[in-house]
């Protein structure tokens, strides 16, 4: 299918909110106004533009708030920013409280653009120049569905958030009108699901050409009010008493105090008829076949991050930036410029040792034959030689080669020559190289690109249906542990990753509910690492202030070899309770009497 990048034109510019009712207020003095926007279909197309510009860029982290860029894979256990001034770095050693900038970029921006989508739901119907009812119908329902979106996004950061309604709010009615208090979470979520419903029934099922494959679409929509029930549904939302003093000032509960299996199977419920309706026609697990026409496990997952708008993908942006590729390749120290990046976004240990072994076992198991110590000589999956490596990394599933550069791997792009990447202590990729290293020993891989880094062009992958699947049986799980389809769907992810599945001719079927959870977040940890899942995963599950507290560990990057293979720590993270959910800014607690600040900040 064709990429087509569609420059999204800004007309509705807010100058920076230092509260409810000065962001209201604001007027600026170059924009067109609503009679002009909304006289003729460009002037209202270039403003629905606008209304997307709003959705997060999520591989342009280290430039957190960028285009609502978030903090999410260097804030997770996954992964390890090496510069100071990324955003991340300051959340994972608690150098945070509501007064740090990146705590106000998403509410103040999310907040624009769900203004800016309710101006536009109320006026496109004014438009009656070089447009018909159908396109006005679809434009709406893409703004709807934005809007609902944006709010997705405010709760999984903030927590309950204030809904504004489906009304935009006068810029000259009294403060009383804006000062509005925080709505519950369950109020929040049946207004983004009930949005969402309405617009999926004026959204295309498939984009209506090949200039259009970055619109919403029915799809995505309904993909996100499933998003929506599953985050309700988890621990941090449901029945979560650790928030029982998190109230309005009128004594209203802001999050529900007692625990609802039936949000588990609601939940369920929207993946299952997501699935019903989408798959396989619009939507299917990536498979690519390699040069002899045999099936690769190795590069169908390799490349369902590469190859744009492929059927697995169902949300993704148009990427033209390169701040992820220059993270994902390594330094390479005197080779050509097309090949040397910084390296400076690291894979932690934790999430190394996370990746099952070629036999589908975790390096725990007896039965892996993982070897701790030691080297061998081992061919990877996009190499033509045995090469010297050490044994933690040999025989291990095509994920681990397809998500991580280690010491000794030959690089990806070989236009300009064979490069054989080398992590250790002024290794050409290594600290004591360059200002530009690798913090834990391991690059993040996944997204890295097979010809020159500095081609920006390509999809950010924000959403696949892989995601999809290990939600619905998640979902699933909670509340119907014995259902066939938790089998059938893990088993169809490891297929795909080359595997063993659990059952008959594989491995055993993890016995009870317990079992099977720890499976299936074991599953996510390792098919959706540095995709911006894990941060939300162990937030939501409340596990965070274990896995995202204490040493952060990774190799010896101050040795050579063979020092390096030692592990060590590169952090000690902090984290407490009230890390799970972003401060309310505090600009806008002092400006808004009725707001209440989240537990703990």
């Amino acid at each position: 299918m064709k990429f087509k990048h569609t420059v999204l034109v800004l007309l509705l510019l807010v100058l920076v909110s230092t509260g409810c009712k000065k962001f209201l207020s604001q007027v600026p003095d170059d924009r067109l106004t609503i009679e002009e926007t909304f006289r003729n279909r460009s002037t209202a197309e270039k403003f629905l533009a606008s209304v997307y510009s709003y959705i997060p860029r999520e591989w342009s982290q280290r430039f957190v708030g960028n285009s609502n860029s978030g903090p999410w894979t260097g804030a997770s256990d996954e992964a390890e920013y090496l510069w100071g001034f990324v955003a991340s770095n300051d959340i994972n050693i608690g150098s945070w409280d509501a007064g740090s900038w990146f705590t106000q970029v998403f509410w103040r921006d999310f907040y624009r653009g769900i203004r800016s989508a309710s101006i536009f739901i109320d006026n496109i119907d004014k438009v009656t120049v070089d447009i018909n009812d159908e396109q006005k119908r679809r434009y709406k329902a893409e703004a709807r569905a934005l809007r609902a979106m944006y709010y997705f996004y405010l709760t999984r950061i903030y927590g309950p958030v204030v809904l504004m309604g489906n009304n935009v709010i006068p810029v000259d009615v009294p403060a009383s009108s804006i000062n509005l208090p925080r709505n519950s979470m369950d109020e929040c979520v049946e207004f983004i699901v009930s949005e969402l419903d309405l617009a999926a029934k004026d959204l295309p099922t498939k984009p209506i050409n090949d200039g259009n494959f970055a619109r919403l679409t029915r799809g995505i929509a309904l993909s996100f009010k499933a998003r929506a029930l599953l985050q309700a549904a988890s621990p941090l939302y449901n029945g979560n008493t650790d928030y029982a003093a998190l109230k309005n000032k009128d004594g209203k509960q802001l999050i529900s105090q007692t625990y609802d299996e039936k949000k588990w199977q609601r939940a369920a419920a929207a993946y299952k008829a997501f699935i019903d309706e989408f798959v396989p026609g619009v939507y299917t697990l990536y498979r690519k076949n390699d040069a002899s026409g045999n099936y690769s496990p190795f590069i169908s997952l390799r490349d369902v991050m590469l190859d744009p708008w492929n059927q697995e993908v169902i949300f993704g942006r148009p990427d033209d930036e390169n701040a992820r590729n220059y993270e994902v390749t390594p330094y390479h120290n005197g080779y050509a410029s097309e090949v040397r990046g910084s390296g400076g976004l690291g894979a932690t240990q934790r999430q190394v040792d996370a990746f099952f072994m070629a036999n589908g076992r975790s390096i725990t198991d007896p039965a892996s034959g993982y070897v701790a110590s030691g080297t061998s000589p081992f061919q990877a999956p996009d190499d033509n030689q045995n090469r010297d490596i050490f044994n933690q990394w040999v025989n291990r599933e095509p994920r681990f080669y397809v998500n991580i550069t280690y010491d000794n791997r030959k690089w990806l792009n070989t236009n300009s020559g064979e490069v054989i990447t080398r992590l250790y202590f002024k290794g050409n990729s290594g600290k004591g190289t360059s200002n530009d290293y690798c913090p834990t020993g391991y690059v993040v891989r996944k997204g890295a690109k097979l010809t020159d880094w500095r081609n920006g062009q390509g999809v950010q992958v924000q959403y696949r249906l892989a995601n999809l699947y290990l939600d619905y049986i998640e979902a699933l799980n909670e509340y119907d542990p014995a259902n066939s389809d938790i089998l059938k769907y893990l088993n169809m992810i490891r297929d795909r990753a080359g595997i063993p599945g659990y059952g008959p001719g594989g491995l055993d079927i993890p016995a009870g509910k317990d079992a099977m959870r720890a499976a299936i977040w074991r599953e996510r940890q390792v098919e959706l690492c540095f995709e911006n899942v894990r941060y939300f995963d162990t937030r939501r599950w409340k596990i965070a202030e274990q896995t995202d507290n204490g040493p952060a560990m990774g190799l010896n990057i101050d040795g050579t070899l063979p020092d390096f293979y030692n592990q060590k720590p590169f952090e000690t993270r902090v984290f407490n309770k009230r890390h799970y959910f972003f401060p309310i800014p505090e600009q806008d607690i002092n400006n808004n009497p009725q707001l209440v600040q989240n537990t703990g900040w």
